[in-house]
């Protein structure tokens, strides 16, 4: 296989992989009972690993308008998994935080993550789940190298200056 034929397989099984996700997170919606979009579980996500943020900081964090993403933390606040807490920096914003249910779905999320990964690669060996971490890690790198204001606004969000 050439260089060409391996970038040309990379990009169908790219696809084949960003479809069948699309399908997961969508099953998955449908099977949630709380009425809440995916995406604001997105946020939910961002607000716990990055910590507090204003909106405007996660619009930017996420590639987001500031409309959606107060719709959705909107939505995430009326259920009682994020909070408007006064900005210390400056007494007239709020910066967003999640609460103790929050954290709690949240984990529920990651552990109900994890099963399901742990079932799709049960039986693959443990050299073949390292390379996937490895290979997967190297591709994530490889997007943030080739797009620098990705791996940016996360620094940014992440509080670094790097």
């Amino acid at each position: 296989m050439t260089p060409s034929d391996d970038v040309e397989e990379l990009g169908r099984q790219m696809v084949r992989f960003m479809r069948l996700m699309h399908k997961v997170k969508s099953q998955v919606a449908k099977q949630s009972t709380d009425g809440i979009e995916h995406a604001a579980y997105a946020l939910l996500f961002n607000l716990v690993h990055d910590g507090p943020q204003r909106t405007s900081q996660l619009a930017e964090t996420m590639h987001l308008e500031i409309s959606t993403i107060s719709r959705q933390i909107s939505a995430l606040v009326s259920h009682g998994l994020v909070e408007r807490t006064a900005d210390p920096g400056d007494g007239r914003a709020c910066l967003l935080q999640p609460t103790q249910e929050g954290y709690r779905i949240f984990e529920e999320n990651r552990k109900q993550r994890n099963r399901w990964l742990a079932q799709m690669i049960g039986d693959w060996d443990d050299a073949d789940r390292k390379t996937l971490n490895t290979l997967l890690g190297r591709l994530n790198d490889g997007i943030e190298h080739l797009n620098p204001q990705l791996g940016a606004a996360t620094a940014r969000a992440k509080g670094d200056n790097a």
